[in-house]
Parts: structure tokens; C-alpha cells; sequence
């Protein structure tokens, strides 16, 4: 009977985990709609091909070392062990292991369905990195910088948060972060700040004269709208699949919970950028509304259970005025950032880990300022090194013919949209 209870918990796990993991890598259609409505559409062609290949470069990376530098596990060439793999003493042991709380106690799920949901996350960061950088930087370059950011800068930093290992062997983090807010989405900002400024603005973006800003707009605001709502979506699968497992009443409540909290954030974000967007600039700007709701969603992920659904809104209300205001400071400070990538999940992510105090008793101020300053000096200092790497090698940024003509041509040799004059 124990093994039938263990066999069904087991299956249940695993779908969820599995079911989750599916969702996450939706997001990355959201990630690639998005960033093509935010970019002109002479560079959209380039931005979807970063987009779909970051998600396969990830994918492989993870796999050949990634998992092994975050959570000691290598799947790339022993494969993994299943339930039907176990025996008898494996399964008393998960039983035992689980008894105290009728299965609430522990996670029952395939090594396999562990690594997919993990090896989406990857990709989630480095997905953050393709539209800071967009309209100016080399495709090659990218790809290359993908290949170490997936393989080894995440991994390790995730290793030392989720993964519980010490930071280079000196010290374990007291820091608390459900879903990423500052291991996924604080790393993706990290990197693409780095990139950023190594890169510099795109021709155009800031007068040569006066230093204001001169707005570049999206070609496809329809598709940035899109973008948007996918990612929301797939955000029930970051979230509510970070919980590691569905099995017992406890856990099942923590998930809808997890899915509440999640959407009220992102509502919440949405109104408050909305509204603040209103104030500042007299008109209802639907670019700093969509990412609105993408910053409530940061800025929950770091603890997406335990507050109200009174108190998710209100966080999420809190990152969508942050990210505004974020916006128009990285552009005084002439950081060209196309879609507010940098933004949504770099400040927000910061604001996220600290918003984790409001509804965890068990969390400190020192543990998650600690955290957060391992995790963005790290994956910061690293990029740097690559991009600087990538640059001596092959060079970042395009020429400013290819700029000006559009990246489309030079990069990739063809149009998005062919059969209209490109802007």
C-alpha cells in the first residue's frame, strides 16, 4: 500500500513538475514577442533568432555542464535514475524520509523532470540579456556570450543559492528567494548590464548636443502586447512550479496560493505603471504598462506564497512605480535599454528580494543584501570579463552602416517584413 501511495505521489510530482516546466519554456515565445514589438522592424528578424537560439544554447550547455556546476548532477552522458530504477530500500527511504507530514515533507519526482524545469530558468535569464542589448550588438557575439552565461555564470551562482553550496567554499548564504527574483531575473539584468555598457547606446538614441533623450519606438506594439501576456502566463509555471511538487494538501494550497498572489502582483504592477506613467508624462503609455505588470511579476517571485493577496498587489504596485521610474533614470544616465530589460529585472529583481522581509519571519536584512550583492557582483564582474573577452576577439557592436541599415541584413540576410519599407 505504502508503494502504491509512493508510486502515485511520484506521478503526480513529476507531471506538475513537468506540466510547470512546459509553461516556463512558453515564456520564451514571450521573450522573443515582446523584445520583436519593442525593436524597429529592421532588427526583428536578428532579435528573434537571438531569441531562438539562446533557448537552444541554453538547453545543451545545462545539460553538458551546467547542472553538474549547480546541483552536482550530470546528465549529459549517465542519464538518470527513475522510479523504476529504485528498489525497495530507495523507496523506504523517500517514505521515511516523508512520513512526519503525510508527504508534505518531502519532494517525490524524475532527476528528468528536476533538470527540464531547471534548464528553463537558464534560459529565462539569458533570455532577460537579448533585448538590453538589441539593435547594435553582433549575433555571433551574443551566441558566444550565451554559451559561457548558460554553461557557467548562472550555474555557479545558482549552486550557491539554490544549489546550498558554499560560496567559493568560504561561506553559505542566509538568503531566501522562492523563485528567482535576484537568482534569475537580478543575474539576467547583471549580464545585460554589463553588455550594455560595454556596448554604449544605439545611433540616435541620446542628442549629440543636449544629451536628451530621443524616444526610439517599437515597430509592433500588437506583438510587444502579446509578448506580454504569454510571459504572464508561462509565470504561473515559474512560480507555481517552484513549490518542487503538488502532492498533500498543504503543498496544494501553497500552490494556489503561488498562482493567486502571482496574478494579483502582476495587476497590480500594471495599474501602478499605468497610473504613475499618467502622472509623469499626461498620457496612458502602454510601453511602461506592460512593463508594469512584467515588474509586479519580478517582484513576487522572490516570495510568491506567503504574503495576502491584498499584500501581492501592493508589492506589485510597488515594482510597477519602481520600474518607471528606473526607466527614466538609466536613460538620464544615457544607458540605452530598448525594452527595460534592465529595469524590470535588475531594479525591481532587488526590490523583490528585499520585499521577501514583508511575509517571511524567517528571512533577515543581512541575508538577502548579502545575497543579492554575491549574485550581481558575481554574475556583473564575470560578464564583463567575457564581454570584454568577445570583444578583443570578434567585436560586439556592428559597424554603423550595418546599425543604420538594419542588423536584419547584415546579421541574419533577410526582413521580417519584406514587403514593407523598413524604419
Amino acid at each position: 500500500m505504502e508503494n502504491q501511495i509512493f508510486e502515485l505521489q511520484y506521478a503526480m510530482d513529476t507531471f506538475y513538475f513537468l506540466i510547470c516546466g512546459a509553461l516556463v519554456m512558453w515564456m520564451a515565445a514571450g521573450f522573443a514577442m515582446l523584445e520583436a514589438g519593442l525593436v524597429r522592424s529592421k532588427n526583428t528578424t536578428e532579435i528573434l533568432t537571438k531569441n531562438v537560439a539562446l533557448f537552444a544554447i541554453a538547453c545543451t550547455m545545462y545539460l553538458v555542464c551546467g547542472y553538474q556546476f549547480m546541483y552536482d548532477g550530470g546528465y549529459f552522458l549517465s542519464g538518470v535514475t527513475t522510479v523504476a530504477q529504485m528498489d525497495d530500500a530507495a523507496i523506504a527511504q523517500v517514505l521515511a524520509d516523508s512520513a512526519e507530514e503525510g508527504f508534505d515533507g518531502g519532494s517525490v519526482y524524475s532527476g528528468a523532470s528536476d533538470f527540464f524545469f531547471q534548464v528553463v530558468f537558464v534560459a529565462t535569464a539569458m533570455s532577460i540579456v537579448s533585448g538590453a542589448v538589441a539593435e547594435r550588438m553582433k549575433l555571433w557575439a551574443f551566441l558566444a556570450f550565451a554559451i559561457v552565461m548558460t554553461g557557467v555564470i548562472y550555474p555557479i551562482e545558482g549552486g550557491w543559492t539554490w544549489g546550498g553550496k558554499s560560496v567559493f567554499g568560504m561561506f553559505e548564504l542566509s538568503y531566501s528567494d522562492y523563485a528567482g527574483s535576484g537568482i534569475v531575473h537580478l543575474a539576467g539584468a547583471a549580464a545585460a548590464l554589463a553588455g550594455v555598457l560595454l556596448l554604449g547606446p544605439r545611433k540616435g538614441k541620446y542628442n549629440a548636443q543636449t544629451g536628451a533623450v530621443q524616444p526610439i519606438p517599437g515597430a509592433n506594439l500588437p506583438l510587444a502586447t502579446l509578448g506580454t501576456f504569454i510571459l504572464w502566463m508561462g509565470w504561473f509555471g515559474f512560480n507555481g512550479g517552484s513549490t518542487l511538487k503538488l502532492g498533500g494538501i498543504a503543498v496544494a494550497n501553497e500552490v494556489a496560493n503561488v498562482f493567486l498572489n502571482t496574478n494579483a502582483a502582476a495587476a497590480g504592477g500594471l495599474i501602478a505603471a499605468l497610473i504613475t506613467a499618467r502622472i509623469l508624462f499626461g498620457k496612458a503609455d502602454l510601453t511602461m504598462a506592460l512593463n508594469g505588470a512584467l515588474a509586479g511579476l519580478v517582484a513576487i517571485t522572490a516570495e510568491p506564497a506567503d504574503p495576502s493577496p491584498l499584500l501581492a498587489t501592493i508589492i506589485g504596485a510597488m515594482g510597477g512605480v519602481i520600474v518607471v521610474f528606473s526607466i527614466i533614470t538609466l536613460d538620464k544616465l544615457k544607458i540605452d535599454d530598448p525594452v527595460g530589460a534592465i529595469s524590470v529585472h535588475g531594479t525591481v529583481g532587488i526590490f523583490g528580494i528585499f520585499a521577501v522581509l514583508l511575509s517571511d519571519g524567517d528571512a533577515t536584512f543581512g541575508g538577502q543584501l548579502i545575497g543579492m550583492l554575491t549574485i550581481f557582483i558575481w554574475v556583473f564582474a564575470t560578464s564583463l570579463i567575457v564581454w570584454f573577452a568577445i570583444k578583443a576577439i570578434m567585436g560586439v557592436r556592428v559597424s554603423e552602416e550595418e546599425e543604420s541599415e538594419g542588423v536584419d541584413l547584415s546579421e541574419c540576410g533577410m526582413e521580417a517584413y519584406p514587403e514593407f519599407v523598413t524604419q
